[in-house]
């Protein structure tokens, strides 16, 4: 059906930058046609702007609510097991309803810690009907393991003074038999004739170069290059990572380039510790770079050299990683804080924001198999968000820039509606296609239920994360 909305302004892209008093149409979920309104715009003022990308997330549980705050990630990772998803489809449908209703018309899900309570084929046709369901575009990638499931070596030093029964509840939370590279290449082609569609883009997800084996590794990229299929990994999130790189793969990102893993159907996740020669690599090669600054933030991981990578040539996207600033899932104030942070020094700019956004929007499309640019014109998928312009601008002293107005005080609160494929998902801050509050009202519920299931986890908490600090603090004295 066709569909037409009145703007006051319209975001056209860095170049052509915001025409007033503009009408988009579309139909069959594509724009048609974008042309000046016959007379004033007239009513309520709204800023109509291409739909964000969360371009690197995992749709799970909000993990605070578990305890897991203020703490490096590699005690994150296990602390977040008591948020291990105890309905696979409630919990994705609430991860990515949160990020429908701040404007996300395509989501990344790295899904790195399955429910356990089905086959992970149906677990992903759950997380698909899931999206589905709330309205928005998905990348599904399924993160593989085969080494290190504890810390990044030997965790015998951190497990041998546990008592017999606690070295079992982590053993059996965490230590499981490796899937082989032949079974997670079937594995992922398997859910691929699931789920697979114009919505949903099936990616390979090995976790992270020091969680795989070069077997491993070697499988995914020649699969990927086989047949096309993009790959999603994080890289040197952590200082904890970059030791381990230097005293075990010091040639890593050369590795990678050389046996084809680098390449643009790639997505890498942080690179917050990549130094100047793997920045150009991984520009070279065509890969992306997903920074997710809040993340980095709470994890105490540090600050990714993205204005220098950026410099270099790489590609930048935006993610929230399930842990925006406020853990709302708010990706334009993500996106302010990436430009605050990378936006330049003194007089030197490294982009304007007009700039940054386009190239996150379009940089996380290609990450996430969206199709289009992102950009609002003719042709293009009809995926846009309507910002309220009145609250935007809300002193209305003179003419100023929309968009540099988005990034000195947007946020999620503006977003009045979210368009994707055509179709309105969200509106005033509510999803149209499922209830989010009752969803997570049920899954609170069920948490809480669940939690005394754990409870020898909860009560060994402690001395194993003061064993896991010795152990990874050890590692970089070391070097």
């Amino acid at each position: 059906m066709a569909t037409e909305i009145s703007a006051a302004s319209l975001f056209l892209g860095p170049d052509r930058g915001v025409s007033d008093n503009v009408v988009l149409r579309h139909d069959g979920g594509v724009i048609t046609d974008i042309s000046e309104a016959a007379g004033a715009a007239s009513g309520s003022r709204s800023f109509v702007i291409p739909a964000f990308v969360n371009a690197h997330d995992h749709a799970r549980a909000t993990a605070s609510s578990f305890g897991a705050v203020g703490m490096p990630l590699e005690s994150w990772i296990l602390r977040a097991a008591l948020g291990t998803p105890v309905d696979p489809y409630l919990t994705a449908a609430s991860a990515l309803a949160r990020s429908a209703r701040a404007g996300c018309a395509a989501m990344m899900v790295h899904y790195t810690r399955p429910s356990g309570t089905m086959p992970l084929v149906d677990e992903a046709k759950a997380i698909a009907k899931a999206a589905s369901d709330v309205g928005i575009r998905i990348a599904f990638a399924l993160a593989v393991r085969d080494q290190n499931p504890i810390v990044y070596g030997d965790a015998e030093s951190v497990l041998s003074g546990l008592p017999g029964d606690d070295r079992k509840t982590i053993e059996d939370l965490f230590v499981r038999a490796p899937m082989s590279p032949k079974a997670y290449i079937e594995l992922t082609d398997a859910i691929a004739a699931g789920i697979a569609g114009p919505m949903v883009d099936v990616q390979l997800g090995p976790a992270g170069v020091q969680w795989c084996s070069k077997p491993l590794l070697e499988a995914v990229a020649e699969n990927s290059a086989r047949i096309g299929r993009r790959i999603h990994m994080h890289l040197l999130e952590t200082v904890h990572q970059r030791a381990w790189a230097d005293q075990h793969f010091p040639d890593m990102v050369r590795w990678l380039r050389d046996v084809g893993f680098l390449s643009e159907r790639l997505t890498l996740a942080h690179c917050i510790h990549a130094r100047p020669d793997e920045l150009e690599m991984i520009a070279a090669s065509g890969a992306r770079i997903v920074t997710n600054f809040s993340s980095n933030m709470h994890l105490r991981s540090g600050l990714a050299p993205i204005a220098a990578a950026h410099k270099c040539g790489c590609a930048i996207a935006v993610g929230v990683d399930g842990l925006a600033l406020d853990e709302d899932d708010d990706i334009l104030r993500e996106m302010r804080l990436v430009q605050m942070a990378h936006g330049g020094l003194g007089f030197k700019a490294t982009w304007t924001p007009a700039e940054m956004f386009s190239h996150a929007i379009r940089n996380g499309r290609r990450a996430t198999g969206a199709p289009g640019s992102g950009e609002l014109a003719a042709g293009n998928p009809a995926d846009y968000v309507v910002i309220d312009l009145v609250r935007l601008d809300r002193d209305r002293i003179m003419p100023v820039d929309p968009m540099a107005l988005l990034f000195a005080r947007g946020n999620a609160s503006l977003v009045q509606e979210v368009v994707v494929a055509g179709k309105s998902v969200a509106r005033d801050g509510g999803c149209l296609g499922v209830d989010l509050p009752a969803i997570e009202r049920e899954l609170r519920d069920m948490y809480r239920a669940n939690v005394g299931k754990l409870e020898s986890f909860r009560r060994l908490w402690p001395p194993l994360s003061q064993r896991l600090g010795g152990w990874f603090e050890q590692q970089l004295t070391c070097q």
